[in-house]
Protein backbone atom coordinates (compact mmCIF):
# COMPACT_ATOMS: atom_id res chain seq x y z
CA UNK A 1 0.00 0.00 0.00
CA UNK A 2 3.11 2.18 0.89
CA UNK A 3 4.55 1.72 -2.17
CA UNK A 4 1.11 2.54 -4.11
CA UNK A 5 1.21 6.31 -2.25
CA UNK A 6 4.47 6.36 -3.68
CA UNK A 7 3.57 5.88 -7.64
CA UNK A 8 0.94 7.92 -6.95
CA UNK A 9 2.29 10.63 -5.65
CA UNK A 10 5.24 11.02 -7.89
CA UNK A 11 2.50 10.85 -10.79
CA UNK A 12 0.51 13.52 -9.64
CA UNK A 13 3.27 15.60 -9.21
CA UNK A 14 5.09 14.91 -12.92
CA UNK A 15 1.27 15.49 -14.35
CA UNK A 16 1.21 18.48 -12.34
CA UNK A 17 4.55 19.41 -13.56
CA UNK A 18 3.63 19.29 -17.13
CA UNK A 19 0.37 20.96 -16.85
CA UNK A 20 2.06 23.60 -15.26
CA UNK A 21 4.63 23.72 -17.99
CA UNK A 22 2.31 23.61 -21.00
CA UNK A 23 0.49 26.66 -18.81
CA UNK A 24 3.27 28.63 -19.77
CA UNK A 25 2.64 28.29 -23.35
CA UNK A 26 -0.52 28.77 -22.92
CA UNK A 27 -0.28 32.40 -20.68
CA UNK A 28 2.27 33.61 -23.63
CA UNK A 29 -0.90 33.98 -26.04
CA UNK A 30 -3.66 33.97 -23.63
CA UNK A 31 -4.24 37.36 -22.56
CA UNK A 32 -3.38 38.86 -26.12
CA UNK A 33 -3.53 36.62 -29.17
CA UNK A 34 -6.51 34.35 -27.90
CA UNK A 35 -8.94 37.80 -26.47
CA UNK A 36 -8.88 38.65 -30.38
CA UNK A 37 -10.48 35.12 -31.83
CA UNK A 38 -13.42 35.01 -32.78
CA UNK A 39 -14.85 31.82 -30.18
CA UNK A 40 -18.08 29.83 -30.66
CA UNK A 41 -20.81 29.94 -27.79
CA UNK A 42 -20.13 26.97 -25.88
CA UNK A 43 -16.80 28.40 -25.08
CA UNK A 44 -16.44 28.44 -21.49
CA UNK A 45 -14.95 31.29 -19.78
CA UNK A 46 -11.37 31.77 -19.09
CA UNK A 47 -11.38 31.34 -15.54
CA UNK A 48 -12.37 27.81 -15.41
CA UNK A 49 -9.75 25.83 -17.18
CA UNK A 50 -6.68 26.63 -14.59
CA UNK A 51 -8.88 24.31 -12.21
CA UNK A 52 -10.10 21.77 -14.65
CA UNK A 53 -7.04 20.45 -15.93
CA UNK A 54 -6.16 20.79 -12.13
CA UNK A 55 -7.90 18.45 -11.57
CA UNK A 56 -7.37 16.15 -14.56
CA UNK A 57 -4.02 16.34 -13.65
CA UNK A 58 -4.63 14.69 -10.19
CA UNK A 59 -6.59 12.09 -11.49
CA UNK A 60 -4.58 11.19 -14.36
CA UNK A 61 -1.48 11.05 -11.73
CA UNK A 62 -3.37 8.86 -9.60
CA UNK A 63 -4.51 6.94 -12.22
CA UNK A 64 -1.30 6.54 -13.65
CA UNK A 65 0.03 5.97 -10.21
CA UNK A 66 -2.22 3.16 -9.57
CA UNK A 67 -1.29 0.97 -12.61
CA UNK A 68 2.62 1.92 -12.01
CA UNK A 69 2.12 0.04 -8.63
CA UNK A 70 0.69 -3.47 -10.22
CA UNK A 71 4.86 -3.43 -11.35
CA UNK A 72 6.62 -2.35 -14.37
CA UNK A 73 7.96 -5.42 -14.58
CA UNK A 74 4.63 -6.71 -16.21
CA UNK A 75 4.60 -6.07 -19.78
CA UNK A 76 1.15 -4.77 -20.01
CA UNK A 77 1.78 -2.39 -17.16
CA UNK A 78 4.98 -1.27 -19.09
CA UNK A 79 2.83 -0.47 -22.80
CA UNK A 80 -0.27 1.25 -20.66
CA UNK A 81 2.21 3.58 -19.29
CA UNK A 82 4.08 4.09 -22.42
CA UNK A 83 0.47 4.89 -23.86
CA UNK A 84 0.01 7.44 -20.85
CA UNK A 85 3.47 8.94 -21.40
CA UNK A 86 3.08 9.52 -24.77
CA UNK A 87 -0.62 11.08 -24.32
CA UNK A 88 0.79 13.18 -21.83
CA UNK A 89 3.70 14.58 -24.12
CA UNK A 90 0.86 15.40 -26.95
CA UNK A 91 -1.50 17.02 -24.43
CA UNK A 92 2.10 19.62 -23.77
CA UNK A 93 3.05 20.11 -27.21
CA UNK A 94 -0.96 20.79 -27.90
CA UNK A 95 -0.81 23.70 -25.50
CA UNK A 96 2.45 24.97 -27.82
CA UNK A 97 1.27 24.64 -30.66
CA UNK A 98 -2.25 26.24 -30.57
CA UNK A 99 -1.05 28.50 -27.93
CA UNK A 100 2.14 28.79 -28.26
CA UNK A 101 2.56 28.93 -32.40
CA UNK A 102 -0.70 30.14 -32.26
CA UNK A 103 -1.93 27.61 -34.77
CA UNK A 104 -5.21 26.58 -34.60
CA UNK A 105 -5.29 24.00 -37.55
CA UNK A 106 -1.59 22.31 -36.22
CA UNK A 107 -3.69 22.23 -33.05
CA UNK A 108 -6.23 20.47 -34.46
CA UNK A 109 -3.86 17.66 -35.68
CA UNK A 110 -2.44 17.13 -32.48
CA UNK A 111 -5.49 17.35 -30.13
CA UNK A 112 -6.99 14.71 -32.41
CA UNK A 113 -3.75 12.35 -32.15
CA UNK A 114 -3.95 12.64 -28.42
CA UNK A 115 -7.72 11.98 -28.58
CA UNK A 116 -6.71 8.80 -29.90
CA UNK A 117 -3.85 8.20 -27.38
CA UNK A 118 -6.24 8.82 -24.41
CA UNK A 119 -8.63 6.08 -26.52
CA UNK A 120 -5.31 3.74 -26.53
CA UNK A 121 -4.56 4.53 -23.24
CA UNK A 122 -7.33 3.67 -21.12
CA UNK A 123 -7.83 0.32 -23.11
CA UNK A 124 -4.70 -0.79 -21.51
CA UNK A 125 -5.32 1.27 -18.48
CA UNK A 126 -8.51 -0.92 -18.26
CA UNK A 127 -6.63 -4.49 -18.93
CA UNK A 128 -4.39 -3.57 -15.52
CA UNK A 129 -7.18 -1.77 -13.52
CA UNK A 130 -10.83 -0.69 -14.42
CA UNK A 131 -10.86 2.13 -11.49
CA UNK A 132 -7.31 3.20 -13.25
CA UNK A 133 -9.50 3.51 -16.70
CA UNK A 134 -12.52 4.95 -15.23
CA UNK A 135 -10.17 7.96 -14.36
CA UNK A 136 -9.10 8.84 -17.18
CA UNK A 137 -13.18 9.29 -18.37
CA UNK A 138 -13.55 12.48 -17.28
CA UNK A 139 -9.80 13.95 -19.23
CA UNK A 140 -10.83 11.77 -22.36
CA UNK A 141 -14.34 14.05 -22.36
CA UNK A 142 -12.94 17.17 -21.87
CA UNK A 143 -10.40 16.94 -24.39
CA UNK A 144 -13.00 15.64 -26.84
CA UNK A 145 -14.53 18.93 -25.90
CA UNK A 146 -11.49 21.00 -26.22
CA UNK A 147 -10.99 19.35 -29.91
CA UNK A 148 -14.82 20.69 -30.73
CA UNK A 149 -13.97 24.27 -29.31
CA UNK A 150 -10.32 23.78 -31.27
CA UNK A 151 -11.98 23.15 -34.62
CA UNK A 152 -14.70 26.11 -34.09
CA UNK A 153 -12.04 28.58 -33.47
CA UNK A 154 -10.03 27.37 -36.48
CA UNK A 155 -13.00 27.52 -38.66
CA UNK A 156 -14.35 30.84 -37.64
CA UNK A 157 -10.91 32.33 -37.55
CA UNK A 158 -9.90 30.62 -40.92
Amino acid sequence: MKKRIVYITICVVVCLLIGFLSSIATQSSVNDWYLTLNKPSFTPPNWLFAPVWTALYIMMGISAGIVWSKGYHHIWVKTALYHFVFQLLLNALWSIVFFGLKNPLSGMVVILALLTMIILTIKWFKVISNPAALLLVPYLLWVAYAAALNYKIWELNA
